[in-house]
């Protein structure tokens, strides 16, 4: 497939009124009329994911979109990592292809520790680079037995002479076999549960990682699982404390969870929009497909579910980027981000599922935008918190704020 083409003037994002919401200053809505322009002029093949993905990657380093992956000290676009950027980015970059944003998500993601936490030497040899696209980051999190449940990882970190050596699997890694460097958490004190994990950077050619099984999955994109067999790390490898890799993998996953919203958004968006499209061309009975009043009506349950993940992104995001009292980190915020990480990726799904429905039996057909569409936003659902995690969030947020109330 040749990245997602724009065959009519629907099938394009043209940034509008959403930008001239209070959420979004000068400097977001000049990023987001820029990078809707260098989208609609690229095109990918991306019939294979591992190489679409090094292409992607390439791209956005060149057009200076990874910069705003790192601070400015290092390479980047801003002073600080900024939600709203990340969520304008993503939205577009999904709109026009999840691939594309799948690379630049990632770039953020697997950097995202050594920005928090990184010695100065770490954000000298890598950030640059990442904000370049000449390497290739990744983020190792997951295990075959702890997904949610990131305390139950195995992976083991051990000192061993001026280093470390590591043992263990990770799964479900995103640039699995492609990426550059692993930011990679294993537990430096087995018996300390989710205060015994620390962060390492690894090496893609660290002797002892083997990186080569792959994970097809139903929407093709980059994934293997990681095996570390006494994987021999020097001391510089270790990122922030020891022992303090959980509070870091929360916290560069609390920045980039009102973008995985986002990339849910811009999806939504694009099944939209080609709805709106086939409908008013799609003739049947004497008239268009829009003519009939039951698709108006589908039509605007579409619109409403994407105006109220929009409202929730951009709310999530500018919490996080200008509240004094309620950023990142608080209670508050945390709630936000997980409504609208919840909200984004379940109403996408309908919106998409609805679209595809409008298209009929054309709908599935391999090739169709939709039925693309279809097969890339169901991961959203799961990846970075699935939606039952977002929901006892939010659960467990209501208690804490009001215990006593009553109906």
């Amino acid at each position: 497939m040749v990245g997602f083409e724009h065959p009519h003037p629907h099938g394009r994002l043209v940034p509008g009124a959403h930008l001239e919401l209070p959420f979004f200053d000068d400097a977001h809505r000049v990023l987001a009329h820029a990078l809707v322009e260098w989208a609609r002029e690229q095109q990918v093949d991306e019939s294979d994911d591992r190489t679409a993905c090094r292409d992607w990657v390439r791209r956005l380093g060149q057009g200076g979109w990874l910069r705003y992956c790192v601070p400015a000290a290092h390479g980047g676009a801003l002073p600080a990592l900024d939600s709203r950027a990340l969520v304008i980015l993503r939205e577009t970059l999904a709109f026009h292809s999840p691939l594309a944003d799948f690379a630049f998500a990632m770039q953020g993601l697997g950097s995202g520790a050594i920005t928090l936490a990184g010695t100065p030497a770490q954000q000298a040899a890598w950030l640059p680079a990442v904000a370049r696209g000449e390497k290739i980051a990744a983020f190792a999190l997951s295990e075959p037995e702890a997904g949610s449940d990131v305390a139950g990882m195995l992976t083991r970190a051990t000192p061993a002479g001026d280093g470390w050596r590591l043992d263990g699997s990770k799964t479900w890694i995103s640039n699995g076999g492609l990426a550059d460097f692993y930011l990679t958490f294993a537990k430096t004190d087995p018996d300390a549960g989710a205060r015994g994990i620390s962060a390492f950077i690894v090496d893609a050619g660290a002797p002892g990682l083997d990186s080569s099984d792959h994970i097809a999955v139903m929407a093709p994109h980059p994934l293997a699982t990681l095996r570390f067999d006494g994987c021999r790390l020097g001391a510089d490898a270790l990122v922030g404390p020891v022992n303090g890799g959980f509070k870091l993998a929360m916290q560069t996953l609390d920045i980039f969870r009102a973008s995985v919203a986002a990339a849910a958004l811009g999806m939504a968006r694009r099944a939209f929009a080609e709805a709106v499209a086939h409908t008013q061309q799609r003739r049947l009975f004497g008239q268009t497909l829009a003519d009939f009043q039951l698709t108006q009506a589908r039509l605007g349950e579409m619109s409403a579910l994407i105006d109220a993940a929009a409202m929730l992104t951009y709310r999530a995001a500018w919490l996080r980027d200008c509240s004094t009292t309620q950023g990142a980190g608080t209670p508050a915020y945390t709630a936000a981000a997980a409504s609208a990480k919840l909200t984004a990726t379940e109403n996408a799904q309908k919106v998409i599922d609805m679209a595809l429905q409008m298209f009929g039996g054309r709908g599935v057909r391999v090739g169709e935008v939709v039925e693309h569409l279809y097969r890339d936003i169901r991961a959203l659902r799961i990846y970075e918190g699935a939606s039952e995690v977002q929901l006892l969030i939010l659960g467990k947020h209501a208690l804490k704020a009001d215990p006593g109330r009553t109906p």
